[in-house]
């Protein structure tokens, strides 16, 4: 199991552990809020039924004008509100209204079960007898926790002293709808953000995987030896870890690279250094006019294809130390290739060759005009070397969806096919057939290292009918 799913489902636990305990408090204080707040109207309701049942007790029938206020709390219970509270319909007032006399015998009992009983000893009574405040919850049903009914009871005053008490209740079954709708918005929300938690701690999972997998990657290319730019963006110690992947990348090269191109330019000019030596010991000797002039032009030759070779090696160089193209722009294929055949007229010209473009040339890569424009010259300079006098030279331009491809095709004799796997070595080179000499063994390489530098590569292979196409592969 990899880091980035370690990670998900740890912190997916940790997230859906917190949240499930901070939900279940909220659902569990759902009913005993719903009962406080219903206790507090409760208080307001004994209160305002107390100073108006102490307009009916008095001297009159019994101390007590029962007819006047039974009938206004039994108009108020056959009430029919008709109201929505947040989706829940309220059709009835269902509560329940008994009055006592100082002593907590029941003046009145809107239920009409308890007239007469004495209620001194229930806890609301008692207490408001006391002068405290006086509340209690009981059930109907013992054995049924939603058979609990709450009451609330205020003292009824006459001159400043007690004459009774008025107590509400209102069963706790009336608030179960609230209590239930209360507990299923809890639950969405819950769900809700268990699923926010789970895409957030996705999101980073796949940032961080993304992350990781480009680090993996930059490292396998650097293993590999292939150009590679160090990724960015990462954040934090991602950065700092890819930022010393990048250092130690460009430490371990810089070792390599110094070391390779001292044994590789030395062992390339120790052929014409030899040859130079040899002809200035034979100048010394003092020939004739003719030798003389034969070994100067010799030791210029020598002079000329030392000066090419470090020239070819520093392009080369230059190019191999690029991680990305340094000037970037929209190239249209097509005026690439029309400049690069252009520039090539004169050797074109002197062994009547000519070079047929073809293809989409319409097509446009973003990359660095200078390298392209290089890299394809020495695809054409391959092939004019290679094509007998008077053949046609083939560039192609094409591709597919996702990729570019510039394709030379010349019609000469090819490569010898142990030869194709090192063509694209440094200092590897063939004999040119009109010439038998050989080039510098820079060109191919160069041509590779200058698309490995656009994120591409190039490849050559002998066509089926006979001569040589190398091509350049580009993203698009």
């Amino acid at each position: 199991m990899n880091i980035a799913i370690r990670f998900f489902i740890g912190y997916f636990l940790i997230v859906g552990l917190a949240a499930w305990f901070v939900l279940n408090i909220f659902a569990r204080e759902v009913e005993p809020g719903l009962r406080q707040a219903t206790e507090d109207t409760l208080v307001d309701a004994a209160n305002l039924l107390a100073e108006f049942a102490a307009e009916h007790l008095g001297p009159g029938d019994g101390g007590f004008e029962r007819d006047r206020f039974a009938t206004a709390v039994r108009r108020a219970q056959a009430r029919v509100p008709r109201a929505d509270i947040y989706g829940v319909p309220k059709t009835a007032v269902d509560f329940r209204v008994y009055l006592t006399d100082a002593r907590g015998i029941v003046l009145f009992d809107s239920e009409g079960s308890a007239e007469g009983a004495d209620y001194s000893q229930w806890r609301d009574v008692a207490r408001v007898l006391r002068g405290e405040y006086g509340a209690r919850s009981t059930r109907d049903d013992p054995a049924d926790p939603n058979s609990s009914v709450m009451y609330v009871a205020a003292p009824v005053l006459l001159d400043g002293r007690l004459a009774g008490v008025v107590s509400v209740a209102k069963p706790a079954a009336a608030l179960l709808p609230y209590a239930d709708q209360a507990r299923d918005r809890v639950r969405r929300a819950g769900w809700l953000l268990l699923g926010s938690s789970a895409l957030i701690g996705l999101a980073f999972t796949l940032w961080l995987t993304w992350s990781l997998n480009r680090l993996r990657d930059y490292a396998r290319a650097v293993a590999r030896g292939d150009k590679a730019v160090a990724p960015t963006g990462g954040g934090g110690q991602l950065s700092e870890l890819a930022r010393a992947l990048a250092e130690m990348r460009a430490r371990l090269d810089g070792k390599q690279y110094v070391e390779h191109y001292v044994q590789s330019l030395a062992h390339e000019l120790k052929s014409p250094l030899t040859a130079v030596r040899g002809a200035a010991e034979l100048l010394a000797e003092a020939p004739s006019a003719d030798d003389r002039a034969r070994f100067v032009g010799h030791i210029g030759e020598q002079a000329e294809r030392m000066q090419l070779i470090i020239d070819r090696l520093l392009a080369l160089a230059r190019v191999e130390q690029l991680q990305a193209p340094e000037a970037l722009a929209e190239i249209a294929l097509g005026e690439l290739a029309a400049e690069v055949v252009a520039s090539r007229q004169p050797q074109l010209a002197a062994r009547g060759l000519q070079v047929d473009i073809g293809g989409e040339g319409e097509r446009r890569v973003r990359g660095d005009r200078f390298l392209l424009q290089q890299a394809l010259a020495n695809l054409v300079d391959n092939a004019i070397d290679f094509s007998p006098p008077g053949a046609r030279i083939g560039l192609t331009l094409g591709g597919d969806a996702s990729h570019h491809v510039i394709t030379v095709r010349d019609h000469g004799p090819g490569a010898p096919e142990f030869a194709l796997p090192q063509l694209f070595e440094r200092f590897y080179s063939l004999p040119r057939p009109a010439t038998g000499r050989k080039s510098t063994g820079l060109g191919l390489a160069f041509v590779r290292e200058v698309a490995r530098v656009h994120g591409g590569d190039a490849d050559f292979a002998n066509a089926p009918e006979g001569g040589a196409q190398a091509r350049i592969v580009l993203p698009r």
